[in-house]
């Protein structure tokens, strides 16, 4: 049967399929650990973005966060109702508004801090330092790859590119 395996089968998953696969059973994780926080596994993804490099536009978050910019912007609005972030006009170019953590989503993430890292010590249980270190490795390996590819996309897709 496609997309399926055990143990017992001679085809391998993909990885693509095994890191879906992780993502979907983090994803679950997180929603559940962070509900209780006001939060899902995407807004608090875009805090973190922010809380790593404030003043970004809902575009440059949503291309961080690996959202549509129109996903981001309805994510932007609702954490800037809650007062999890601020938006003001950019000093360089008055037309945008970029984004900050406020305070109190500071204070959020400080909460959802011991949450989220026990997901990942689960996730890395019975894992040595040195290979969870090279996993690590690999999937920023990856993403930077991947990454490196949808810009070269989304440059191509702009107007006159």
């Amino acid at each position: 049967m496609t997309g399926t395996f055990d143990d017992d089968s001679e085809a391998r998953p993909s990885t693509l399929y095994l890191i879906k696969q992780l993502e979907l059973a983090v994803r679950a994780l997180m929603d559940d650990a962070l509900r209780p926080l006001g939060l899902t596994t995407l807004q608090y993804t875009a805090m973190t973005v922010l809380e790593r490099r404030s003043g970004l536009s809902s575009a440059q978050l949503a291309r961080r966060s690996f959202l549509r910019p129109q996903t981001m912007n309805v994510m932007v609005q609702t954490l800037e109702e809650r007062g999890l972030i601020r938006r003001d006009r950019d000093p360089a170019n008055r037309r945008v508004l970029v984004a900050t953590l406020t305070e109190r989503g500071r204070e959020v993430l400080r909460e959802a801090a011991p949450l989220v890292r026990s997901i990942e010590e689960r996730l890395l249980d019975g894992v040595s330092e040195q290979r969870g270190a090279a996993f690590r490795g690999v999937l920023r390996h990856g993403i930077a790859a991947l990454a490196e590819e949808a810009a070269r996309r989304e440059v191509a897709e702009l107007p006159g590119g």
